[in-house]
């Protein structure tokens, strides 16, 4: 077989040494359009985790890379004059020209043709190769000649960095947030030669990252090399204590999302940054490039009797989902220093541990085994600031555990049992399953139990089986729920007012979940006559005299909550419901007072929340669920937007909402959500940083873990969940032994399964 890999960087390399070392009578050949000695950019890094697949298909190079690392465990975060230091995460770089060199060594060692200044037309090579490698970067030449197969998407991002090299002698991983008159600017620096014996002078790379109107600002734009090297160097010459900054073709850059739909188109494959990008804060280039090196290999073993076809497609099966998993930590590390600026007036033990735990990957108590002196100042600071009592033995409480209180209503802890339609209620009328199902969390510990989307007419029900709050056997059922929440549990018990609008009128899950078409379907209204979607029924479009009643519905509602004994309400103004459908241009077309613009479309769900809180008492606090985004950004007036939705949260605080709990999408079918753990915290975490509201996170929050991460990154005020409390009712006195809480009410019955030194005395 001829294999030719067009790009010498270290995706093709590591993959001709691994072909040839395993193929010997391969024909392999690499075209390189640069010298063997040029090289761009200064170091790479790696973990101690990426290192053990290296050693193992080629042990050679892998001696040679380890004989040329660097190696530190600690990152250091600078905001300000201010610096806080994290131990316990384990790295390793080198010299990007020197890793190169190693490659060149190797595969010329195996007899891998390497061919330096030369550029090659892809099509001639295709001729002659059985298999052509496309690893020609991230502004890859190939995958736009091949890009009806390959179905590109290149997003071009907000920040401008440039890469340079430091003569400073770094011992760890250093992040610098530093404001000047033109705005914020990031350092990410890290060694990658120690500077002693034949290596020569000490190195870092110094990697200078701003928000491009920052850059503007500065005058960057058509900078020289020399004029950045400049204006860095006074900028940081704090933090470079007097050594240098130094260029390498350190032209400003802005990074590029890069993803292809399709890798393979032929006997043509991409590798690398051709075939995928990773923002450089999560330092996943080359190591996603060799691992992308490892798998082809590893197919070409496998299926090179197959042909070249079946060899792509297992390249690809095997890569594709893991690197968009990488991918995504990368894109949300990447987002957080576009959005750093949000953060840098948190305290610098709190900022830090944001950062750490920027993309997920690293949690509170993940953080806690590689550092747990940091988490414990973290934990500490957090429950200082909000004034938690302390553990009996002296500990901070973790941020679960930590009470917040919203008007006169004080929570327990942070955990709420988010609303989750039980679709069990008989004309509206809460049963015994709703009872047990509330009562068994409360009885688990949440600081707060919420109802299922409670309906203010039986018009504005989802389904014959949603409950409602508009008879008096239904205030009355309510209200034994509510008794037994409070005879019996510490916890707090709210109730979701809703009217379900355009999406009421439909079958029970488990009966079809689709809109009723017999003699038991009812009419349903909203802002405009459109159906949800295909095979909807078309609702009526509401009169003022509609908006009126309905109005009125939920402040008859708001009366009995309170008769019943509720602690809190929570207006349901998310999700596609009619409220929710009042805020969307996806649902609302009209064209009065109450469509067009963002002021009008959130005309008539503000007043619902003026006359609900106006009957509700003051004391008792009140929830609003929002939909933030319909996940439609790029088509402009498609749906809500994350910029509106912090714009209404204002209006929302203004008019006498406590806390804005942040949900996403329901109000088109068109909404294309991008799930993963905790994908609407960034949503809710804006709202909070720019209006300075309490906000509640909820969206794929998979225990107190990540809760804890949440709280102590000052992401949200209040964690939601509703699967975890399906799979485990007690999850929060689960949390309450993990963490060896001792102020945790624990019912009287249960006690003895409760450590001695953890109960209440």
């Amino acid at each position: 077989m001829k294999i030719a890999c067009i790009g010498g960087g270290p995706a093709g390399l590591y993959f001709s040494i691994l072909a040839k070392r395993r193929h010997p009578d391969f024909e392999v050949v690499v075209y390189e359009r640069n010298r063997s000695d040029d090289t761009f950019g200064w170091g790479v890094v790696f973990s101690d985790e990426t290192l053990g697949n290296f050693e193992q298909v080629d042990p050679e190079s892998y001696r040679a890379i380890r004989e040329s690392f660097v190696y530190w465990t600690d990152i250091e975060t600078y905001l300000g004059a201010e610096l806080v230091r994290s131990t316990g995460h384990g790295f390793c770089g080198m010299a990007r020209k020197r890793l190169l060199q190693i490659f060149h060594e190797r595969a010329a060692e195996l007899g891998v043709e390497l061919v330096f200044e030369r550029e090659v037309d892809e099509g001639q090579i295709a001729r002659e190769a059985d298999l052509v490698i496309a690893c020609d970067g991230i502004n890859s030449k190939i995958r736009e000649d091949h890009r009806q197969v390959f179905e590109p998407s290149l997003d071009w991002r907000h920040c401008r960095f440039t890469w340079l090299g430091t003569t400073r002698l770094l011992d760890a991983f250093t992040f610098v947030f530093k404001e000047n008159e033109h705005g914020l600017w990031m350092v990410h620096a890290y060694p990658f030669q120690e500077g002693s014996g034949a290596a020569g002078e000490a190195r870092g790379t110094w990697i200078v990252e701003t928000h491009e109107d920052t850059w503007r600002r500065a005058g960057m734009e058509g900078a020289s090399e020399e004029e950045t090297v400049a204006y860095c160097e006074k900028l940081f010459a704090q933090e470079l204590g007097g050594e240098r900054l130094l260029a390498n073709r350190s032209i400003w850059r802005r990074f590029p999302n890069v993803v292809n739909r399709h890798w393979h188109d032929g006997k043509v494959v991409l590798l690398g940054d051709a075939a995928h990008s990773a923002h450089f804060s999560i330092g996943s280039g080359t190591k996603l490039a060799m691992e992308d090196a490892i798998a082809l290999a590893d197919a070409l073993d496998a299926h090179v009797s197959e042909g070249v076809e079946a060899v792509l497609e297992a390249y690809q099966q095997d890569r594709y989902v893991d690197t968009l998993k990488l991918q995504k930590a990368a894109q949300t590390s990447l987002e957080w220093f576009e959005n750093a600026g949000r953060y840098v007036r948190q305290d610098p033990l709190q900022f830090t541990f944001n950062l750490m735990t920027r993309s997920k990957r690293i949690t509170y108590d993940n953080l806690a085994l590689r550092d747990p002196a940091l988490v414990e100042r973290v934990t500490e600071w957090f429950a200082r600031t909000q004034g938690a009592p302390r553990e009996a033995d002296g500990r901070a409480p973790v941020p679960i555990f930590t009470p917040l209180k919203l008007r006169e209503l004080e929570l327990a802890n942070r955990i709420v049992v988010s609303p989750m339609c039980q679709y069990s209620a008989v004309d509206g009328v809460p049963g015994e399953w709703h009872l047990v199902h509330l009562g068994s969390r409360a009885v688990g510990g949440a600081g707060l139990v919420i109802t299922e989307m409670t309906d203010v007419t039986a018009q504005g029900r989802i389904t014959s089986g949603c409950a409602g709050i508009y008879t008096d056997e239904q205030e009355a059922a309510w209200k034994r729920v509510v008794d037994f929440v409070h005879g019996n549990s510490a916890s707090a018990i709210g109730m979701q007012l809703a009217h379900a609008g355009r999406k009421a009128s439909c079958s029970l899950p488990w009966e079809g979940d689709a809109p009723l078409t017999d003699a038991t379907a009812w009419e349903t209204i909203a802002p405009s006559a459109l159906p949800f979607g295909t095979g909807w029924h078309t609702p009526r479009e509401m009169t003022r005299a509609d908006m009126d009643a309905v109005r009125d519905a939920f402040v008859q509602g708001a009366e009995r909550a309170e008769r019943a004994g509720f602690d809190l309400i929570e207006l349901h103004i998310a999700h596609g419901y009619l409220l929710s459908s009042f805020l969307s241009p996806a649902s609302n077309h009209r064209t009065d007072e109450y469509g067009g613009s963002l002021e009008n479309r959130a005309r008539f769900p503000l007043e619902v929340l003026d006359a609900v809180r106006a009957v509700w008492p003051a004391a008792k606090p009140i929830s609003v669920r929002i939909s933030a985004t319909d996940w439609l950004e790029e088509t402009e007036g498609a749906g809500i937007t994350a910029e509106e939705s912090v714009r209404l949260a204002r209006w929302l605080g203004e008019h006498g909402c406590d806390v804005v709990d942040v949900s996403t999408a329901g109000n088109t079918p068109e909404s294309v959500p991008v799930y993963g753990r905790m994908y609407q915290v960034p949503f809710a975490e804006r709202i909070r940083h720019e209006t300075g509201l309490k906000v509640m996170a909820v969206g794929a929050i998979q225990g107190a873990d990540q809760a804890n991460t949440i709280l102590a990154a000052g992401r949200a005020d209040l964690i939601a969940m509703a699967r975890p409390h399906l799979n485990d009712a007690y999850l929060t006195h689960r949390a309450a032994l993990e963490y060896e809480h001792t102020g945790h009410a624990w019912p009287k019955q249960y006690l003895p399964a409760v450590p001695r030194e953890l109960r209440q005395s």
